[in-house]
Order: C-alpha cells, then structure tokens, then sequence
C-alpha cells in the first residue's frame, strides 16, 4: 500500500470516527473531494443546506484540506450563498494555508493538512429552507492543484 493510500484510508476512518461522535451543535457538515487534486476555475463546488432554525445565531466555517506540495501559502475563494428567497451576495474569502515562513497551518498527517477557518461569525438565518452555498477557486490560475478537499459546516453558537 503507498502511502499516500495509507493516509487517506486513516483520515477515512478518522472522519467516520469523528462523525459517529455526538455534536449538539452541528447543523450541517459535508466537504467534497477534489477529483485528482486539481480544482479547475470553472469548477464549482455546491452545498445545499436545509435551515430551519432561525432564532439562534450560526457559525460558518469553511474546510480546507491541502498536501504539502501546494505551491502557495495562501487560498483566495469566490463564494456565493444564496437563501431560499433567491436573495444572493457574493464574497472574497482568504484562507491562509501557511505562515509566513512558509510551515503549513492546521492539523496533518505526512503530507496531508486540515483546516478550519471561520467564514461568518454569530449570523442569523433571516428565513427557514435550502441556503445554497457555492465555492470557486479564485487563485488565478486554471488548475489549482493539491486542494484535496473543500467543505462546509454550520453550527448553532452556544449561548452562555
């Protein structure tokens, strides 16, 4: 078995551990593999959430996972959340994948690392339904490789 098939089959079983674990606070989590770790511009990523709660604040984060032999330090994201009222706003969003001296940032195994950044913070859902989320490379380039996987979670804030 190469080892790169051996990392992926441990973060597999890892994923199915943490996702058998209970998580109050989770509304929603999926991320999607980049097929051959090449991300094309024309490309994009969609998730659809089904929102009911609208009284209890949210966190949005988006999931990042890369190897090591991404070539920049840094992920620029076009992403356009749509409501179910067809309302839509569209934004820029900057993951930062490694420091600047160049040491990769999240969690990893071998060459293969996680991130998670915070993509809204404390946001209420205005209306109940399907919110569309859709991600696009904005990096510059038509193929972005080694971006092995993007995600999506939300989370009810914990009130204190």
């Amino acid at each position: 078995m190469t080892r790169n098939l051996m990392h992926k089959n441990l973060f597999i079983l890892l994923i199915l551990l943490v996702f058998s674990a209970c998580d109050p606070n989770q509304v929603y989590e999926s991320n999607v593999e980049i097929n051959d770790y090449s991300w094309y511009k024309d490309s994009v990523i969609k998730f659809e959430v089904d929102i009911q709660d609208t009284i209890n604040p949210h966190n949005i984060y988006l999931n990042v996972r890369n190897t090591s032999r991404y070539k920049m330090q840094n992920l620029f994201l076009f992403i356009n959340t749509t409501a179910p009222s067809g309302f839509a706003i569209s934004d820029t969003f900057e993951c930062y994948l490694a420091d600047e001296r160049g040491k990769w940032t999240g969690s990893g195994w071998g060459d293969i690392y996680d991130n998670q950044f915070i993509y809204k913070k404390n946001i209420r859902f205005p209306v109940s339904g399907i919110y569309t989320f859709e991600y696009i490379q904005a990096m510059r380039t038509d193929k972005l490789e080694y971006i092995s996987d993007i995600g999506l979670r939300i989370e009810k804030v914990e009130i204190q």
